[in-house]
């Protein structure tokens, strides 16, 4: 029986989700956390705690690799002037407008493209130019792990590269995992762009969709040692029966077991290289709770899920929210990172929008509303960053003829999100710092 009173509370948490979300994609934006950040005045560089006297320096270049490839582009240059900077921006994301001086290329994501070999040759060739005498400023942001990429071993073809990422991406292992095996596949990941600039003077700056504490594993660490190795490799492909999931090229180097190794921290690469992070996942999660707060809710952020699979971490996000609603009547729970969902059927929609529908099916009929979406405004294979859902979500899915059970077990859940309003369609950001969930009970 339709209850307008519900109806209406139902609406009024799901635009209060929906702002909490997009306020803290507003103030974790690439432009304001470079502003805090970098700094050029007089010939100066700061970067976080680092000052670079540019006129000790006979070039200075960018690399600018991910998702957020322009915008840290862009934002670099309006702290240090357009007409100062020179180099290569790789991103999956086309802009608007590019900033003279680089050139660009338009890589691929969730798996690589023939731009994406482009792009690797060029920044490997410009970098080998290098002299002792250069600085060369590195832009990482998420996605970079394909969108520039180079096989270290000559036998594997695109189309092969191009097999071994779905299996990894649909292995349902953690991040950090998949681009152990990525660095080890890769003739630019883990440290290699460093070796490759080296003598440089070297100094990347992160805006981070990894775990706190792993940002070897942004982009695959391209220009940090590897803190992960080649047995890390041949334990995850076994842990998780990827082998049998490889093409042919790439399936021979596990089973003979002739991965090469990585560099370390005890490479001379290393030796003139810093790395700062500009933004990350915890940025976000801090500016959703202070919006949370001014909203009038009782606050809490719980992260420990991150990383685990969807429905794990559905019932025990939703667990906490109900044992919260038991002392205080408005309570907010924030958590940020990413959680794992193994794809084995191919509908369309993301991590994000699986979580939300696993979440729809445990809060029916409860005053209750989940959020989760990716800040860099895409999940999955749809146009949709996420989606959120309430206690009258499954209903609504059931009087407009979607079974939401269906869609969960074929990973299907976009058609229904968006056929109820409830999918959130903000377009790409160029920005890259992890998914948010946000949930909250009255």
């Amino acid at each position: 029986m339709f209850d307008a009173n519900r109806d209406s509370l139902f609406r009024q948490m799901s635009e209060a989700a929906r702002k909490i979300f997009l306020h803290a994609l507003a103030e974790a934006s690439i432009a304001k956390g470079f502003a805090r950040h970098v700094h050029c005045e007089r010939g100066v560089l700061r970067v976080c705690e680092d000052l670079y006297d540019l006129q000790a320096y006979s070039r200075v270049l960018v690399v600018s690799i991910g998702k957020a490839g322009h915008t840290m582009v862009e934002a670099l240059a309006r702290q240090m002037g357009a007409a100062a900077l020179e180099g290569i921006v790789a991103s999956s994301v086309e802009p608007s407008a590019q900033v003279r001086g680089f050139r660009y290329f338009q890589g691929g994501h969730p798996t690589p493209n023939a731009e994406s070999i482009h792009a690797a040759k060029a920044i490997l060739k410009t970098l080998d130019a290098q002299t002792a005498a250069s600085l060369v400023i590195f832009l990482l942001s998420g996605g970079g792990s394909s969108i520039v990429e180079k096989p270290i071993d000559g036998e594997i073809s695109l189309d092969d590269l191009g097999a071994t990422y779905r299996a990894l991406v649909h292995s349902g292992a953690p991040i950090a995992e998949i681009n152990a095996i990525r660095k080890h596949l890769s003739a630019v990941k883990g440290g290699r762009l460093a070796q490759a600039a080296f003598p440089a003077q070297q100094v990347s700056l992160l805006v981070s969709d990894v775990p706190e504490g792993m940002a070897d594993a942004l982009a695959s660490g391209p220009t940090m040692p590897d803190s992960t190795s080649v047995d890390d490799c041949y334990r995850i492909a076994e842990q998780h029966k990827l082998v049998a999931q490889l093409p042919p090229s790439t399936r021979e180097l596990f089973e003979r077991r002739v991965l090469e190794e990585t560099p370390k921290s005890d490479d001379p690469a290393f030796c003139r290289s810093r790395w700062w992070p500009v933004l990350s996942n915890q940025t976000a999660v801090e500016e959703a709770k202070a919006a949370g707060e001014r909203a009038g809710y009782a606050v809490h952020v719980d992260n420990s899920c991150d990383d685990w699979d969807y429905e794990r971490a559905a019932e025990y996000l939703l667990k906490k929210l109900r044992k919260l609603r038991k002392e205080c009547e408005r309570v907010c729970l924030i958590s940020g990172g990413e959680v794992t969902v193994k794809v084995t059927n191919g509908g369309v929609g993301g991590r994000n929008q699986q979580f939300v529908l696993a979440c729809a099916a445990r809060i029916a009929d409860e005053n209750i509303t989940v959020l989760s979406a990716g800040t860099d405004g895409v999940d999955g294979n749809s146009s949709a960053a996420g989606a959120v859902a309430d206690g009258s979500t499954m209903l609504r899915a059931q009087a407009t003829g979607h079974d939401a059970c269906a869609a969960l077990e074929k990973f299907d859940a976009y058609p229904l999100f968006s056929s109820l309003g409830d999918a959130i369609e903000i377009g790409p950001t160029g920005n890259n710092l992890r998914d948010l969930r946000i949930l909250l009970a009255y």
